[in-house]
This record gives structure tokens, sequence and C-alpha cells, in this order.
């Protein structure tokens, strides 16, 4: 078929029922708790008329998302090079994206599309402080046969060449595909401390909730709490860290299958094609020269299964790329071996770095993060013990985190290195994930250097390199070698020819 996108075009019809699905779960969301107490509460005569209202909302919200639709129309400008959109019902709205600043195309389906057999579109720039296009609802071939001209930069417009683009897609071949087994394997050795916000933040609601549901129906007699402190008595303090250890687990396995599942890259033209997904699938289309910080991380039980897990940082946008919209611009590929990380690497950067000279920081790298995170926390806890009987029985946690912190930090220092040599710069970090993070100089934006006064006399100094994808850092290194570096990187940017996207 033949798509011309220099005509202004709409998304499918059942888009409709995308957009009012989205605008109803956010409102369901927001009134959950009230709609409940006030159906609860409501004489029974005034039970029809609460479910008339709701009836009428939502006729509102399926008319408001009909004109939605018929509103948003995209189409490409081939002469100017520009992505346009046009969208609003009121207040109309003109979108204009250069696509030299698309940095990627995502087609993702959530699990609604996926039961209408639509998908989702979605351009992410690069230093726009606009909100990125996305398009809720798109037949597979065009949204294939779009991204495709969005990110080579030229027409689709004949039927001979879509033919050959579809050929192109469906004969691209995995190089990397992660195994269920592999999947099983990342999930219990990766991403401990994000599972651990996640339970909390998890738990903290359905406590709140379930003393708000105990009030509708006026039975909130101080149960939530009562079985909170006979949980205590019931189970040991080593039952109960065996269980959260356990659901840590569960949820981080879970979490892992969701998300990567059916996880592989393949080499379509000159950029990587990369897709994954359970509920919601997701396809990426990558161009490598679009990467500012290429990084790789391990752990101790990930290196014994021979895996490490890979990050792709794309340049940010400022304030937009906050939150859950920071996640688009920093691909993760888990479960690589070495091979398969030396072959994305070089990919991605043309060769495998070689061995340069290695900077180590200064021990008095050790003096800051060893006052502020053990000495103050720990005298404070002293004092504070000393004069409140209650905090009698936790001296205990106080020797415990003082034997733990004291070894991290050294181990972060032995580990803060900094390589360089003619082609690359690599950061080396971590306590327990190693983390390995590699960037071309000409990908530097801004170099900034300081100094603490006390650190004049003993040449100690610190340089952070500021990326379009964020900044590394290296600290308490000998200053004088800092400055030649930083010359030498202000001359391979100046005299080179390479753009840093």
């Amino acid at each position: 078929m033949n798509y011309d996108f220099s005509k202004p075009q709409r998304q499918s019809a059942v888009g409709i029922i995308i957009m009012a699905a989205n605008t109803l779960q956010q409102l369901i969301r927001a009134l959950i708790f009230p709609l409940i107490y006030a159906f609860i509460k409501a004489e029974q005569q005034h039970v029809i008329y609460f479910g008339l209202i709701i009836v009428v909302l939502i006729s509102i919200l399926f008319v408001y998302s009909y004109f939605n639709y018929r509103n948003f129309t995209f189409f490409l400008d081939e002469q100017k090079q520009e992505f346009v959109i046009n969208k609003g019902i009121f207040n109309k709205t003109q979108l204009t994206v250069q696509l030299d600043k698309i940095q990627q195309v995502n087609i993702n389906q959530n699990l609604l599309q996926k039961i209408i057999g639509i998908y989702g579109l979605k351009v992410d720039t690069a230093g726009s402080e606009q909100q990125e296009v996305s398009i809720k609802a798109i037949d597979e071939e065009i949204a294939n046969s779009l991204r495709e001209h969005l990110l080579s930069r030229k027409s689709i417009s004949t039927k001979e060449n879509h033919n050959q683009e579809t050929e192109t897609v469906k004969d691209d071949i995995p190089f990397l595909k992660v195994s269920m087994g592999t999947l099983f394997k990342v999930g219990l050795t990766s991403n401990y401390g994000s599972t651990i916000a996640l339970l909390l933040a998890f738990i903290y609601p359905v406590f709140h909730n379930a003393k708000e549901f105990l009030k509708v129906f006026d039975m909130d007699k101080g149960q939530v709490e009562n079985a909170v402190e006979s949980l205590f008595t019931l189970f040991s303090l080593g039952i109960l860290i065996t269980v959260f250890l356990f659901l840590i687990l569960a949820l981080n396995v879970i979490r892992t299958f969701v998300k990567y599942f059916e996880f592989h890259i393949s080499k379509h033209k000159h950029s990587l094609l990369i897709s994954h997904g359970l509920l919601a699938k997701k396809n990426t289309l990558l161009s490598p020269n679009k990467v500012q910080i290429t990084s790789y991380d391990q752990n101790y039980f990930q290196k014994k299964m021979n895996l490490l897990n890979m990050n792709l940082k794309q340049a940010s946008s400022g304030e937009v790329k906050k939150g859950k919209d920071l996640e688009s611009n920093n691909l993760q590929i888990p479960g690589c071996n070495p091979s398969e990380r030396d072959e994305l690497i070089k990919m991605i950067m043309g060769e495998i770095p070689t061995k340069g000279k290695t900077f180590i920081p200064d021990w008095r790298f050790l003096n800051l993060p060893i006052f502020f995170r053990v000495v103050f926390p720990v005298g404070l806890f002293l004092i504070l013990w000393a004069y409140i009987p209650e905090l009698k029985p936790y001296y205990t946690a106080a020797i415990i985190y003082f034997l733990l912190a004291i070894p991290m930090i050294y181990i972060s220092y032995k580990r803060h290195r900094l390589t360089v040599n003619k082609e690359f710069i690599i950061k080396r970090s971590g306590i327990w994930d190693v983390k390995h993070a590699l960037l071309f100089p000409h990908k530097i934006q801004a170099i900034t250097t300081f100094q603490y006064p006390w650190h004049k006399s003993v040449d100690v100094g610190h340089v952070n390199l500021h990326t379009a994808a964020g900044i590394i850092h290296f600290k308490y290194g000998n200053y004088t070698e800092i400055k030649k570096l930083v010359n030498y990187w202000l001359y391979q940017i100046e005299s080179g020819s390479e753009e840093w996207m």
C-alpha cells in the first residue's frame, strides 16, 4: 500500500476508545475512594441519579475524545524536513519536529492496544522543551513505514519502496536474544534498590487505603494498627526478613519477565531494532550515533553467571525528561554475556576501547563520606541514645551500620577510576554493582573543574564532564593531571569534525 505522509493523516478511528480509556483511567484513580464513599452513603433513591451522572460523564468523555481525534492530524513536510502535528479542540496547537533532532522512534503496544489490534508511536527528540510527539492509535504497517521515514529522513512515497522496507524489517535476524533462563537470572541478581522502594511505596497506600475503606463502613476501631502489631508478635524478626527477601526476589523476577519478555536486538540498516515486553510491547529503532554514553554494570553474582546489564543513554531534554519519561532515553539491555557486550560496543562506538592511562583518586576521597555518612549519623544517634530510653535496645543497629558503612566507602574509593586513551574515556565506579561508562570526547558539551581551597596545597581537584545524557564525575584526582586532560579533550573537540548527535 502506498503511504503518502506529505498529506495530513488522522489516527485510526479506534483511537477514540484509547483516548477515552486513558482519561477515564486517570479519573478513576483520582476519584475512586470519593466515588465509593458517595455511592455507599447515598440514599437508595439517589443511587439511580448517581449512576446516570456517571453515564453522562462517560458520554461526554467519548464525545470529547471524538473531537480530539478529528482535530489530531500529522504529516511530513519533505521540503523543510519536518514532522508536523496539529491537535487541540479549543486551543489549536501545531507541533513541529525537525527530523535531524529525532533520536529514536518507539512503536509501543499496551494491553488495550493489543486487544484492539493497534499500536502507539512515540517520537523522542533531544534538546527540546516541548513534550514528545505521541500518536496513540496507528496501524502496524503505517507505524513501521512512518518510523522508517522519520529516522532515515527520506520519503517513502511508492509501493515499491514500501515493499522493500517491509522486506528488510522481516529479514532482520536478532543477533542478541535474551532467553527465559537469562531473564530469571537477571531478576534474581539486579534492581534490589528499586524493588525495595516499590514494595515500600505499595505497602503504605495499602495500609492507608485499608483505614479509609473501614471508615466508610464505620468499622475503623484500630483494626489495621492492631493487625500490624499482632504481626510482629506472631512472627520473629528473622521470619519477617526472610519473607521480605522472598517478596523482593519474586517481585524482581516478575518485573523482569513482564518488562523484558522476548527481548531481542537486530540490525536494521544503520540502526538497531530493540523489541521487548509482555503486556506492553515496545519496539525501538535506535541510531547508534545518537547514543551519548554507553555503560555496563555487573555485580558479584552476575560475574559468576557470566552476564551483565548494559545501558545506552541518549540525549535528554531538560525538565521534560524527568521521572517516567527519562526511561525512554536510557535503553536497558539485560543479561548480555561479554561477547555480546563487545559486539554492541563495537556497533555503537566503532571499536572495542583499548587500555589507556588510568587515573586514581587521592586518599582524601574517603574523608567527607566517612564524616557525613558514618561519624555524623552514628554520633548523633549515640547522643540521642544517651538521653532517650526508648533507643537503648537499638545500639546494635548503630554498630552494624558502622561496620558495614566503612568497608562500603572504602570499596567505592578503590573502584573510582578514570581511564583515558586517544579515542575513549572510561569511568569506573560502584560498590555492589561495578559500572563502566564509555564516552567519546567529542560527545562532551562542557567541562567543569573545581578545587576546594584546602586542597590547593596538595594539588587535589575534581572534574565533571557534561554530556547531553548526564554528567560523568571524577573526584579527588591530581589537579595538574586533570588540567592536562581537560586541555587535551578541548583540543579533540575543537579539532575534530564529529558531531555529538
